[in-house]
C-alpha cells in the first residue's frame, strides 16, 4: 500500500549532484585576450594581466576507427626450411571487429537494450563501422559462451548465501511464454531463462536447490516446496493485496481490516529501519508488540468477516487474511533476523530490466538467445553491484578475460 512520503518532487536534500566540476588539467588551454580598453579605448596587449576566469567545455574529438594490420611475416631458413611468425591471440580471421567495437555492440544491444536493427545502426552513424544484425547475434553468442567459468562462480555464491531473493516472470520467446527466474542478493544477480516457471526451472538455475539459507519471496506457493530453507515472505506485496482489499471496503466504512494489518506491517518496517539506523542492536519490545497485535488480530477479523467465502472476491480475501495469519513467521522474519529485507524489491529490481527487451523486440526469436541474453545481463548486473561499469567489464568479457568477482 504506497503511502505519500510528504517530499516534494526533484531531488532531495543532501542527495549528491552530477554537475560538471572543472578539472585541474585541461587537455588544451585556449587563451581569449581582450579588445581595447572599455574604459578609454586604450591598448592593452601590453597591460598587466590581473585575472582570469576559466570556463571549461567538456567533449568527445572526432571518432575514427583504427584499423590495425597483423602482418605474419614468412622466413626461409638456409636448411630449406619455412617458417610463418604467430597471430596473436584473438587476431584470427583476415579481417575481423576488435574487442572494443564487440563490446560497445554487446553494451548497446544487452546493457542498454537496442534492438539488433538499431544497434548496427548505431555503430554505423558513430563510427563508419558496417555491421550486420548477424554479426550482433554472433557477438551475443560468443559473449556468453565465454561465461562458463563466472557463472558457475555465482550459482556457487549465491547457493552459499545466508539470505538471497528470488522472483520469476513471464517472457515472450520464440512466440510462446517463457519464463525468467532471478537469484540475487545485493552482491551478484543471476538471471536464466527456461521454458517452464515452477520447480524444474528453479533447480535447473542452480541455486534454490543447494540453498539453505532465507529465502525472499512473494507467496507463489512452488518457493515453500523447498523445505531446507527459511521463508521471508514479502511484505510489499502483501501490503498490494491489502490494498486491494481495501478499495472494496464501503464508501463509509471508518475501518477496515486490511487497512489495520497494512498499518501494522509499515510500522514494523519502520521500527527495524530506525533500529538500524540508529544501530542500536534491539527493538522496543513493547512497540514491536504493539505491532503484532493489531498484524494478528487484523487478520483474525479479516477470516472471519470472510468466511462466508461467498464469491471469488472474497475467498481470495480469505485466503490472503489466512495466509497473514497462518505465516506470521514468515511474514515477520525480518524483525527478529536484520539481514533479511522485508521485502523482494532488489529482485524485482534485477528482473525488471529483462522485461525492456521484450518491448523493445516483442519477443526473443530462440529459447537459446534468451539464454545468451540472460548470462550476459547477469554478469553486468553482478559487476554493477561490485562498482564496474558496464563499458569496462564488456572489454574485459571480448578480450577472453571476463572480470570475476573477488573471493569473499
Amino acid at each position: 500500500m504506497r503511502r505519500k512520503s510528504g517530499r516534494n518532487p526533484g531531488g532531495q536534500p543532501g542527495h549528491p549532484g552530477s554537475t560538471l566540476a572543472l578539472v585541474d588539467s585541461p587537455s588544451k588551454r585556449l587563451r581569449h585576450e581582450p579588445g581595447p580598453c572599455s574604459g578609454c579605448g586604450a591598448d592593452l596587449s601590453r597591460a598587466p594581466e590581473v585575472g582570469v576566469e576559466r570556463r571549461q567545455v567538456f567533449d568527445l574529438p572526432p571518432m575514427t576507427v583504427q584499423v590495425t594490420e597483423h602482418q605474419l611475416i614468412t622466413r626461409r631458413c638456409s636448411c630449406g626450411a619455412t617458417t610463418c611468425g604467430t597471430a596473436p591471440d584473438g587476431v584470427r580471421s583476415p579481417a575481423q571487429y576488435g574487442p572494443r567495437i564487440t563490446a560497445i555492440i554487446l553494451y548497446l544491444y544487452v546493457g542498454q537494450f537496442l534492438s539488433k536493427k538499431r544497434t548496427a545502426q548505431a555503430l554505423a552513424e558513430l563510427f563508419g563501422t558496417p555491421v550486420s544484425e548477424g554479426t550482433v547475434a554472433a557477438m551475443t553468442k560468443r559473449a556468453a559462451a565465454s561465461l562458463g567459468g563466472f557463472l558457475d562462480q555465482l550459482t556457487d555464491r549465491l547457493s552459499q548465501a545466508e539470505v538471497a531473493g528470488f522472483d520469476e516472470t513471464g517472457l515472450r520467446v520464440a512466440g510462446s511464454l517463457h519464463w525468467v527466474h532471478c537469484a540475487r542478493t545485493d552482491k551478484y544477480t543471476l538471471i536464466t531463462c527456461h521454458p517452464k516457471r515452477g520447480r524444474k526451472a528453479m533447480n535447473d538455475a542452480g541455486v534454490l536447490g543447494r540453498f539453505s539459507g532465507v529465502a525472499v519471496h512473494d507467496a507463489w506457493a512452488p518457493y515453500d516446496t523447498y523445505v531446507d530453507v527459511k521463508h521471508q515472505l514479502c511484505c510489499a506485496h502483501a501490503l498490494r493485496e491489502l490494498a486491494a482489499v481495501a478499495d472494496t471496503a464501503p464508501p463509509d466504512a471508518v475501518w477496515c481490516w486490511a487497512e489495520q494489518a497494512a498499518d501494522a506491517l509499515v510500522a514494523m518496517q519502520k521500527l527495524v529501519t530506525e533500529a538500524l539506523a540508529a544501530e542500536d542492536s534491539n527493538l522496543d519490545p513493547d512497540a514491536l508488540g504493539e505491532q503484532v497485535a493489531l498484524y494478528r488480530s487484523a487478520a483474525q477479523i479479516g477470516i472471519t468477516q470472510t468466511a462466508a467465502r461467498t464469491g471469488k472476491v472474497m475467498a481470495k480475501h480469505n485466503a490472503l487474511a489466512r495466509r497473514l495469519l497462518g505465516r506470521q513467521d514468515d511474514y515477520l522474519r525480518f524483525t527478529d533476523d536484520w539481514r533479511v529485507p522485508a521485502d523482494n524489491n532488489g529482485s524485482e529490481r534485477d528482473i525488471r530490466m529483462i522485461k525492456l527487451r521484450q518491448k523493445v523486440s516483442g519477443c526473443l526469436r530462440t529459447l537459446t538467445g534468451a539464454q545468451q541474453f540472460c548470462a550476459i545481463r547477469s554478469y553486468l548486473s553482478t559487476a554493477a553491484k561490485h562498482g564496474k561499469n558496464f563499458f569496462e567489464v564488456l572489454v574485459m568479457l571480448t578480450e577472453g578475460r571476463p572480470w570475476l568477482p573477488a573471493i569473499p
